[in-house]
């Protein structure tokens, strides 16, 4: 096996933002900036999108990703996993003759996927045969260690009192996924090996390039992110 194909799992029945991976996002459809990134980063021999809706497959082909198949309805529900959709992928495409060795999972919901991002996460991959994968995380803005809970009687707790009086400059720095991409070996996707786990590699990403999209309230927040990015590159050309 030679070569890396991107994978970018687009179902058609999200539920708290109704069509949220073609919906338009300054202009266009949401998930063009993952199929832009994909295709500007020169790393895949094709672009793929696994999608249950002949709607978003069609958006898709005009963007210049490829639809080969159809996702069937076991994989598309609210409780089907990344790994479930994209050993699926990886399996439909094996029956069609296409063989890879990486595959990158990249989310359709990720307009602030870069293209430098993605070659750097292929990179640390392929200088790591032992690694099973490489994905996208980002800093917690607050020490998690200090954060609170709210108890039965709606009071405030510490969830760890232990770190109550420590310095945040004296705790570790904690690390959370950014939603972005995941790159893997194909083998390790296929036999269903655990991601969050010491079997992969970090790709971190500044915490002004993430922002995850599942809520109206993220989708506004997202919007406004990528117009102050967008003023802040025009302001600087």
């Amino acid at each position: 096996m030679s070569g890396s194909i991107a994978i970018i799992p687009a179902r058609g029945g999200s539920k708290r933002i109704p069509r949220k991976n073609i919906r338009l996002f300054h202009g266009q459809p949401m998930i063009a900036y993952s199929i832009r990134a994909a295709l500007d980063s020169g790393l895949f021999d094709r672009v793929v999108v696994s999608t249950d809706d002949a709607e978003i497959a069609a958006v898709a082909r005009d963007l210049g990703a490829e639809t080969p198949f159809v996702r069937p309805a076991e994989f598309s529900g609210d409780y089907s996993t990344t790994v479930e959709v994209i050993r699926h992928a990886i399996l439909a495409l094996r029956e069609q003759g296409n063989t890879a060795e990486f595959v990158c999972c990249i989310y359709a919901t990720a307009p602030f996927v870069q293209p430098q991002y993605l070659r750097q996460g292929y990179e640390q991959l392929t200088a790591h045969p032992d690694a099973a994968y490489a994905f996208s995380v980002t800093t917690f803005p607050f020490p998690v260690q200090r954060g609170i809970r709210l108890n039965a009687a709606g009071r405030v707790e510490a969830m760890y009192p232990e770190f109550r009086n420590t310095r945040s400059q004296d705790l570790d720095e904690v690390y959370h996924d950014a939603g972005q991409f995941y790159w893997g070996r194909c083998e390790a996707w296929v036999s269903g090996e655990v991601i969050f786990s010491p079997a992969s590699l970090p790709v971190i990403l500044p915490r002004h390039l993430v922002q995850d999209i599942d809520t109206p309230e993220d989708w506004i927040r997202a919007e406004l992110m990528h117009a102050a990015l967008t003023d802040s590159a025009q302001a600087q050309a």
